[in-house]
């Protein structure tokens, strides 16, 4: 069984009613796998948390439908049920033809549409929305509604007969406005699930009002109406480990693909997990690997963690392996600015990081591959993502390197991105490992030389 979680446009609620079925789905013993479409790290970390399985991205910009469905199917070995939690509006794209949008997710994966529609200010027009949206594309099957932000009982009532009487559409279920499940947003998006436990209790309060407000029979019923697919055999020769890869993994440094963790395990690295706050000390590793968060927020406790800061730039000097991306690049500068402060990071690279206000880069990325290094082979494209409000100041040009050119993206200054140093790439760009299926196995080899 599988289904997909939409809405006209973002802003809809869809994570809060994914995160709610989830967990509303559990309590009746279904094992869940959540997946969320497009590259984000936030949201699949709630999805995560509420399932008990790690969330896994689904992106037709890096990979193909082929691909894609292989993906899934493997993803949801063990599991009753795979929910895909959609992106901005369902038919939203990179183009005309709406690449890479909700859409054309559904369609590869043939999967069952579900549409959230914030009915804030609205009765009879929903239907015609919904039936625009059911219209629109005769390759995707819409096959259901929520209501979002519905205000009373009478509001509810002319919703319902009017979406079902004009598109034949059953309404799934209604959630009243409230707010005391909410999870509070920063200037990425939700609050990360790692970073405050005390957050944790929304999860209970939206899974208890998703199984008031929603018929979840019928919502399994529309899920398996999914046809069939294979998944491709689970190969089970572990392979040798040949080093130990410290990866930070905190409240400050959560955004990791699971899929990038796993194709570092298949090539053989055992992950030691650091935390950047409580650690005093690097363990005995051979490389490290430092993934995106919000540094920023955590500035005073990473400042106070004087010890860890000064192994790592030590480390680095040393000539260890090093692969950081976004926050992990925030961390090894040597200065980072925030709200009017300067607070001291590691030093392990030779630049300053300021924050912004708004976002310095936002969105796909398309790195060539114009240098030499052992981390990635020269000549080649590496698609990723970018969602940054830092920029990087006062670097000494003149002590690194750099691995790409951009050609779709902002990375450093528009033009490249990729900081070569020692043995140190670091950049803004977060890759995904699958479509770049030479990085892990070349990372773990350079640590293994280390």
């Amino acid at each position: 069984m599988r289904l997909v979680i939409a809405a006209p446009h973002g802003r809809s609620g869809k994570t809060t009613i994914t995160i709610g079925l989830i967990a509303a789905l559990r309590q009746k013993g279904l094992v869940i796998q959540p997946f969320k479409k497009g590259p984000d790290f936030i949201d699949p970390g709630w999805l995560s948390l509420v399932a008990g399985r790690p969330c896994r991205n689904l992106d037709l910009y890096f990979l193909s439908p082929e691909k894609l469905r292989l993906h899934f199917a493997a993803s949801c070995r063990g599991a009753d049920v795979g929910l895909v939690e959609g992106a901005m509006g369902l038919f939203d794209g990179l183009d005309l033809e709406g690449s890479d949008s909700t859409a054309a997710v559904a369609r590869a994966l043939m999967a069952p549409v579900v549409l959230v529609i914030d009915a804030t200010r609205m009765t009879r027009s929903a239907a015609a929305l919904v039936r625009g949206f059911q219209n629109f594309d005769p390759g995707v099957s819409i096959a259901g509604v929520i209501l979002n932000q519905v205000a009373r009982a009478r509001h509810e009532d002319i919703l319902r007969r009017s979406i079902e009487h004009y598109t034949g559409l059953p309404v799934l279920g209604a959630l009243p406005k409230k707010k005391d499940f909410g999870i509070p947003d920063r200037h990425l998006g939700l609050i990360p699930a790692a970073e405050n436990e005390r957050l944790h209790v929304a999860l209970e309060a939206t899974g208890k009002a998703i199984a008031a407000a929603v018929d979840l029979d019928a919502l399994l019923a529309i899920a398996s109406r999914a046809p069939e697919l294979t998944a491709p055999e689970q190969e089970n020769r572990p392979a040798p480990r040949r080093v130990r890869l410290g990866v930070f993994q905190d409240r400050v440094f959560t955004f990791y693909y699971p899929e990038n963790l796993e194709a570092l395990v298949a090539a053989g690295a055992e992950l030691v997990k650091i935390d950047s706050l409580a650690d005093e000390k690097l363990p005995d590793v051979q490389g490290l690997y430092l993934g995106g968060g919000f540094p920023e927020v955590f500035a005073p406790q990473l400042e106070a963690n004087r010890s860890l800061r000064r192994e790592v730039r030590e480390a680095v000097a040393a000539g260890m392996p090093v692969y950081a991306e976004c926050g992990g690049l925030m961390y090894l500068a040597r200065r980072l600015n925030y709200r009017g402060r300067w607070y001291e990071m590691c030093g392990a690279l030779p630049l300053d990081v300021t924050m912004s206000s708004c976002p310095q880069g936002h969105g796909y990325t398309a790195m060539y591959v114009e240098g030499d290094s052992p981390f990635l082979t020269r000549g080649s494209t590496i698609r990723g993502h970018e969602f940054h409000h830092s920029r990087v100041i006062n670097l000494e040009r003149r002590e690194v390197n750099f691995l790409y050119r951009v050609r779709r993206g902002y990375g450093i200054d528009g033009q490249v991105d990729g900081i070569l140093y020692r043995q140190v790439l670091a950049g803004y760009n977060h890759l995904y490992a699958p479509s770049s299926p030479e990085w892990a196995p070349n990372l773990v080899a350079l640590a293994a030389g280390n």
